[in-house]
């Protein structure tokens, strides 16, 4: 039933509406409901912690893969079995193929509104369809936002804890990548606007935010949509360059001792221009490289972009001119036609290029993907043994490198605090990306006059290494 206004009852005792949202899916996928929840906010609507205490719920979907699909359509189930009233946003509902809105609708007919991702307008105007906006004066729209865990003032609500920020440079990618759906879901490649994101990390930082992890489908391809155009950042002419808009980043983030981490960084040559950046300090010495094989012939079978074949190269030469760089990058094992050889050739890279962080995945068809196509498929047995052979010699390599921390004195973002330390903490070096690498486990503060301090960046000598993980004492 749609949702009307009482109009015999005043404005000021209508209570406001809420929604309950899920969020599934990557950093780009959060960014895209942060989007959301902002505009929600700005029209008074609230949030609901329980599917029972909404009015409506949004489900922002994953279907890249077959696993996320599946997640997708449970989470979607769950929302409707509790509150009936749901609207389905995400890349699951762009997804080819078998029609992604069309298997949501023929899974779950009960759903109100399907979108794709990145559609915060069409995601607005299904809810004020289903759920329209308690009337308000406009003029508080132009007043400070009140107080929120949740809210950046001049930014929007963030999903993440006050003290990191995922900060989103692009929308979409220019590459077709045979395993990949990506642009068909996202579109090509969208770069915003230089001065609007330094406006937004300016905030960001002024905020608390103690660090800025900078993601997008391709990093190192900002800019390339718009001839790297010159945009304005505080009067001065400014180009949008990947090592422009980084080394901008680096300069706000110093004054309010932050961090900046880069994500999805692709291997082009012009990334070695950052690498200096990281020695001096700028940004942290930390790239999540998406590699997926060393292989050649693999390569060239998976469409990568960058010149792949010299991958080894070029990470080496990212060494020399930055000691303390720390690489994550994802792999996949059992790509159609790879060889015993070629995988052998993956297994020897990962220990060349002593990558500190890897994953890896099991090849897995994905509707819609030109991959499907090629020949020479593996069995699942095949593909989940090479995979398992992938992990033990990549963590071999993150073992050997995470011992080497062991009696060194490393800076710490702390994560979580009990007690104001009493019981210890949880935190991350510059090694250790939030949700995907390992923490620091904090030992018990000693003196009255220690403590932890959620978002505080500390001190600490580290003591051990257990497995992903290091164990440290505050210094």
């Amino acid at each position: 039933m749609t949702a009307t206004l009482d109009v015999s009852t005043p404005p000021a005792a209508r209570p406001a509406p809420k929604v309950g949202f899920v969020s599934l899916g990557c950093p780009k996928a959060l960014t895209d409901s942060e989007l959301i929840l902002t505009r929600l906010h700005a029209e008074g609507y609230q949030t609901s912690k329980s599917y029972q205490g909404a009015d409506l719920v949004i489900v922002n979907t994953c279907g890249f893969i077959d696993e996320a699909v599946q997640e997708s359509l449970d989470a979607i189930g769950e929302a409707l079995a509790a509150n009936g009233r749901v609207l389905v946003t995400g890349c699951l509902g762009a997804r080819q193929g078998e029609g992604g809105a069309n298997l949501v609708r023929q899974m779950h007919p009960a759903v109100l509104a399907v979108t794709g991702p990145h559609a915060t307008d069409e995601v607005m105007q299904a809810v004020h369809q289903h759920l329209p906006p308690p009337p308000h004066d406009p003029f508080l729209d132009l007043l400070p936002a009140r107080p929120a865990a949740a809210l950046v003032e001049g930014v929007g609500v963030k999903l993440t804890p006050r003290h990191y920020a995922y900060l989103k440079i692009s929308e979409g990618c220019n590459h077709r990548c045979t395993f990949c759906i990506i642009p068909s879901l996202r579109g090509d490649l969208q770069s915003r606007p230089v001065g609007e994101v330094l406006g937004e990390a300016r905030k960001l930082f002024e905020a608390g935010v103690k660090e800025l992890l900078v993601v997008s489908q391709d990093t190192s391809a900002y800019g390339v949509d718009v001839q790297y155009r010159t945009g304005f950042w505080d009067g001065r002419p400014i180009k949008s360059k990947l090592f422009d808009l980084v080394r901008a980043l680096g300069e706000l983030a110093r004054p309010h001792g932050a961090w900046v981490r880069l994500h999805y960084v692709y291997p082009y040559p012009h990334v070695d221009d950052i690498l200096p950046l990281m020695a001096d300090g700028l940004v942290l010495p930390y790239l999540d490289v998406p590699l997926q094989h060393s292989h050649p012939d693999v390569l060239k079978r998976m469409k990568r972009p960058a010149s792949g074949e010299r991958n080894l190269e070029r990470i080496q030469r990212w060494r020399e001119l930055c000691p303390e760089l720390v690489l994550r990058s994802t792999f996949i094992a059992g790509f159609p036609g790879e060889t015993e050889a070629e995988f052998e050739h993956l297994l020897g890279f990962v220990a060349q290029a002593q990558i500190d962080r890897a994953g890896c995945f099991a090849y897995s068809p994905v509707q819609g993907a030109a991959a499907n196509e090629l020949p020479g498929a593996l069995p699942d047995a095949v593909r989940h043994e090479r995979r398992a052979r992938f992990m033990a010699a990549a963590e071999g390599v993150s073992t050997a490198r995470l011992q080497r921390r062991v009696g060194a004195t490393m800076q710490v973002l702390v994560d979580q605090a009990h007690s104001l330390g009493k019981k210890g903490g949880v935190g991350r070096t510059y090694a250790d990306a939030p949700e995907i690498d390992g923490v620091v486990r904090l030992l018990p503060t000693q003196k009255a006059s220690q403590s932890y301090r959620v978002g505080e960046l500390v001190r600490a000598r580290i003591l051990a290494a257990e497995g992903h993980d290091l164990v440290g004492q505050l210094l």
